[in-house]
């Protein structure tokens, strides 16, 4: 506590002096001096002191009427009185009324002064903290008995709030036109509303006794693996439950959220939506699409096929004008066929009428192939265009060789699209285990965050920043086949450093490879 701010008063100079060489060696260095205690008194009421020492007999004041007045100011600050053996009495007086931490006989012993004026101030420390804690308990005493007399207003009000909160949940869980379901952790059924009791055509006291995964059933998921996870949210969709009374399937989606704070003793809420109608409307919009692209593709194959016999003389000659009308036609309609094969894949896929047809092959084999084909195009636009094989030369894949090479078309033809010139882009083969994993990735503009996730919907058409004039199918369909090979597509990318799209077949490999084989480059410059 050397750091205490002390005020000592006496009017004799000599005791000063001696006084300031003593807290100086003490290394006390927040002290003032004062001859006069009238000076002394101006100088506390702008500053306030951690310990007050004063000599007992001075001329203009003498000491006991100064601690007095010091006293008013700061009763809580210890204060020492300098007193000779002759005015012990009047000292004693002094501490019992004026309250002075205690006296001081002249000549003192510096040890004990200097004691003393270390435990002054401490006293001074401990006193103010004391009367501070004093003062917050009382106005927390007060606030305390604020709150008790408010309380049962308080109660009153909350009650009333809750019962009102509960009424209107109530509503909504008894009178939504979905299905709302209550369950534990495990898929035990606890509760639900009168919706989900029509969607099942069972009572809820016959419901309760069931468990999730026996009314809702899921094609591509087990229900109960998702709430085995730590997610708090999640959607299923493509379910379907049996309704007894009407001996139907009813496709629907599900929500779950975890209502419980409680990360030991989970419980859901579920909403289930009956798709039936949107299944529905989905179908004869498909099948509208597939009878009418499905009625383009002869006029159109036939209409190609005659301005070849134009282009290629078969009929007459033809002048370079008319061969430039002619080719613009044929490039027109054959980009309409392009667009009406890919609505009808779309249509197979999302139908579920395209039966993959798997063989062996070998894989490095395909992407040489397409490569090949790519390449010419890559380099119009200088574009350094190269594969990266890490793995053997016989990989061999059991998988449909087509739709593959489908997805491989599509990303690599993304790639040198986007690419600017004089680009770079490079493809990956490699092998983990008996799945394999293929990349490309470019140097281009790069796709924003936000639009990654929509890449892969059906008519993604390019980001915000940038629209594409392809179809918007070409990634739709890659993603849609990937996934009928049981594997998973992805994208990594960032805005001017390029993009990598990523495509992993799982459990595909005919044979394992050795990690330590050689790898193999081709760079085409």
């Amino acid at each position: 506590m050397k750091n205490g701010k002390i005020v000592i008063v006496d009017d004799d100079e000599t005791l000063i002096s001696t006084l300031k060489t003593l807290l100086y060696l003490e290394d006390f260095s927040n002290a003032e001096f004062f001859t006069d205690p009238r000076l002394a008194l101006e100088y506390i009421k702008d500053n306030a002191p951690d310990l007050i020492m004063s000599d007992f007999v001075m001329p203009e004041m003498n000491g006991l009427e100064f601690l007095s007045k010091a006293n008013e100011l700061y009763p809580e600050v210890s204060k020492i009185l300098l007193t000779g053996y002759a005015d012990k009495e009047n000292a004693i007086r002094a501490i019992n009324e004026v309250g002075l931490y205690k006296y001081i006989t002249k000549p003192w012993e510096n040890d004990d002064l200097i004691l003393s004026i270390k435990n002054g101030i401490e006293r001074s420390y401990l006193l103010s903290q004391l009367h501070q804690k004093i003062s917050e308990l009382e106005i927390a005493n007060n606030k305390l008995e604020d709150y008790s007399h408010n309380l049962e207003n308080i109660v009153a009000e909350r009650t009333a709030d809750l019962l009102e909160s509960n009424a209107k949940l109530q509503g909504v869980f008894s009178n939504c036109a979905d299905g709302i379901i209550l369950i534990d952790a495990n898929g035990n059924i606890e509760q639900v509303n009168q919706a989900c009791e029509n969607l099942l055509g069972l009572s809820e006291k016959n419901i309760q006794k069931s468990n999730l995964k026996d009314i809702i059933i899921s094609k591509k998921n087990n229900i109960l693996d998702f709430f085995k996870t730590e997610d708090n949210e999640f959607f299923i969709r493509d379910c379907t439950l049996y309704n007894k009374l009407s001996e139907r399937e009813i496709p629907v989606d599900v929500s779950f959220a975890c209502i419980s704070e409680d990360a030991l003793i989970r419980r859901f809420v579920g909403v289930i939506h009956d798709i039936t109608e949107q299944k529905e409307a989905d179908k004869l919009r498909d099948d509208f699409i597939a009878t009418l692209t499905h009625d383009l593709r002869t006029p159109l194959l036939a209409a190609i096929q005659t301005l070849k016999f134009f282009l290629d003389g078969s009929i007459g000659d033809v002048s370079e004008k008319q061969k430039l009308l002619l080719s613009t036609m044929k490039k027109s309609n054959e980009d309409l066929l392009g667009l009406v094969n890919a609505l009808l894949e779309v249509y197979k896929y999302d139908a579920s009428k395209l039966n993959l047809c798997k063989t062996d092959f070998n894989f490095k084999s395909l992407v040489e192939q397409t490569y090949a084909e790519l390449k010419p195009l890559a380099d119009t636009k200088h574009i350094d265009f190269s594969v990266d094989y890490q793995t053997n030369d016989d990989i061999k894949i059991n998988a449909d060789r087509a739709e593959i090479r489908r997805v491989i078309c599509n990303l690599c033809g993304n790639a040198i699209n986007y690419t600017n010139n004089n680009g770079k882009i490079v493809v990956t083969v490699k092998t983990q285990g008996n799945d394999l994993i293929f990349t490309v990735q470019d140097n281009g503009n790069g796709i924003p965050q936000e639009d990654i996730p929509n890449l892969f919907n059906r008519f993604s058409q390019g980001t915000s920043k940038k629209r594409s004039t392809g179809t918007g199918l070409g990634l739709y369909l890659s993603r849609q086949i990937v996934e009928a090979h049981n594997g998973k597509i992805w994208l990594e990318s960032k805005l001017n450093k390029g993009s990598e799209f990523s495509f992993l077949l799982q459990d595909v490999l005919i044979k394992q490879k050795d990690e330590n084989s050689e790898k193999i480059v081709i760079v085409n410059k």
